[in-house]
């Protein structure tokens, strides 16, 4: 199923933090993402309907403890959640909900697609009729982690930060369709292989580095080397020893020591030209890769 690249927006999910009363404190917005839609805000008491949406909402409970009571048709529940648990609500549900005190949340949609690929990769069946199953007051340490990822990207207003969301959604859709949904039996184990082959890996190598000024999500890189999101991941992990993400980061650099080296462009420049959004950001991940900051290295290279 191919993935549409249009931006994940407030616009796409049930409007809760829209209410009167949520303090908005940073969401993905204005991020460009694409598999999921993320929003951290401080919440106040309310009782509201929501009718349903396409994509899965998974709202991660930051502060507390406090009550929360949901309506699903005719079955009302309520349990008193503390921090770390979490309400989960799949797509196509209408459903009322009630928060009994402010509260920190975060919540994460994502979106129903990227759940159907993972489900064509690791389930027999249909991934269309994968069904998840709706959470209330739920603790995943898995999850948990995931979506405490998902919010610190939230604070990279980074293009470059796009495939890491891009990763981060699988892998929350893995666990989701793993624990939280309706039996299914897993796809026959595929025999283990080296990887990408020389064309695969050489098609997606040669993508990244001629895309590395902009955005990259991991649908465009597998696309280029013709295989889905979840699939290209596992065996280019494989084959390179590091996640996606991850190897553009260091190409990124890698791209950033050769401009520092070879040319006299300023450093905000160099950051531009490499897919970082401002100089520090090119310094905190350079410092991080190489254990020198771009003024270091120059200095060095030309002595």
């Amino acid at each position: 199923m191919a993935m549409p690249l249009d931006p994940f927006t407030v616009r796409e999910t049930h409007g809760i933090l829209l209410r009167p009363g949520s303090q908005v404190r940073a969401s993905s917005d204005e991020l460009g993402w694409t598999s999921l839609y993320a929003s951290a805000a401080r919440e106040a008491p309310y009782h509201d309907s929501f009718g349903a949406v396409r994509d899965h909402l998974t709202i991660l409970h930051l502060s507390g403890p406090v009550r929360v009571n949901r309506t699903l048709g005719r079955t009302r529940e309520s349990r008193v959640i503390p921090p770390g648990g979490m309400f989960m609500m799949p797509g196509g549900i209408d459903f009322s909900v009630g928060l009994d005190g402010a509260l920190d949340t975060l919540h994460v949609y994502l979106r129903r697609f990227v759940i159907e690929e993972v489900a064509g990769d690791l389930m027999r069946g249909d991934p269309a009729k994968i069904e998840l199953i709706p959470r209330l007051g739920y603790t995943d340490p898995l999850i948990r982690h995931l979506v405490l990822g998902i919010r610190d990207a939230l604070g990279e207003a980074d293009p470059t930060f796009a495939t890491y969301a891009d990763y981060l959604a699988r892998a929350m859709a893995a666990r989701l369709l793993r624990d939280h949904s309706n039996p299914t039996q897993p796809a026959p184990s595929q025999p283990k292989t080296g990887g990408l082959n020389r064309r695969q890996l050489a098609r997606a190598v040669d993508f990244i580095e001629a895309n590395l000024g902009g955005s990259l999500a991991l649908q465009e890189i597998a696309s280029a080397s013709g295989l889905s999101p979840v699939h290209f991941a596992r065996q280019f992990k494989r084959t390179m020893g590091n996640a996606p993400h991850q190897y553009v980061m260091q190409a990124r650099v890698e791209r950033a020591k050769r401009l520092l080296v070879q040319t006299d462009l300023a450093i905000a420049q160099v950051a531009f030209e490499c897919g970082f959004s401002h100089q520090e950001h090119l310094t905190r991940i350079f410092r991080r890769l190489s254990g020198k900051t771009p003024f270091l290295f120059r200095s060095s290279a030309q002595l």
